[in-house]
């Protein structure tokens, strides 16, 4: 491996800048970079963990296939995170239950099950980021879970329209897709939306229009009503 290919692998994740010689020589001679076209899977359902992927650049989708045919999104990993499933699996010598594909162009660097058992075992720092990250997403994996098993769609939908700016750039089956339900329940709770007020409904994109009132749903929090639905009657 090249001094430029192991730099890019210490800064997608810093502390393996810090290896004693020995353990630095291990990951130059053992970990190996592949690149990854967008729609490519990273791994499959029922799939053997070959080892610790550490992403240098893109984006890769997780998601669990449904009774009902659907998918659910999981999570997204981007440089310098981590794959909760991927560590699972490693730890726990336990296949994978899940899929991941490329959302774009990825790069990744594969750690190997030994270097990763030695890397564990002899670098604390190593270890001590592996299950800090670990401990992460799965607590956002357990949200996931409340939001799935508790939250109304009207819910859900709008806590993830909110932090992508004024403009969201995706389409209702993508937005179904990410919350594991049909595009036409996702339809209407938009057009909902919009007829509230809240957003505007464009082609392959959603304009935020009132962030504060999808904010306060999203929280559970009684929504606004529009003026002209909670104003009283004129009297005569």
């Amino acid at each position: 491996m090249d001094a430029a290919t192991l730099s890019r692998i210490t800064a997608a994740m810093p502390l393996l800048a810090e290896l004693p010689p020995p353990l630095a020589q291990d990951l130059a001679n053992n970990a190996v970079v592949t690149k990854l076209p967008a729609g490519t899977p990273v791994f499959r359902e029922t799939d053997s963990c070959p080892g610790f992927p550490i992403v240098l650049s893109g984006r890769v989708r997780v998601t669990r296939s449904l009774d009902n045919g659907r998918e659910l999104n999981l999570y997204e990993v981007e440089p310098g995170e981590s794959c909760v499933m991927s560590t699972g699996c490693m730890l726990g010598n336990m296949p994978y239950r899940a899929h991941g594909h490329c959302l774009t162009d990825v790069e990744l660097a594969l750690l190997p099950r030994p270097l990763f058992e030695r890397l564990m075992a002899e670098h604390p720092p190593f270890r001590a980021e592996v299950f800090s990250l670990f401990a992460d997403r799965l607590t956002r994996l357990m949200e996931l879970v409340e939001a799935v098993g508790f939250q109304r769609l009207d819910q859900r939908l709008a806590a993830a329209l909110l932090g992508k700016g004024q403009r969201v750039e995706s389409s209702h089956e993508q937005l179904a897709q990410s919350l594991g339900v049909s595009r036409e329940s996702v339809s209407r709770q938009l057009k909902s939306f919009e007829e509230r007020g809240w957003v505007q409904l464009g082609r392959g994109a959603i304009g935020i229009l009132d962030p504060r009132s999808l904010r306060q749903l999203a929280a559970g929090q009684p929504a606004p009503v529009p003026a002209d639905e909670g104003s009283a009657p004129a009297a005569h």
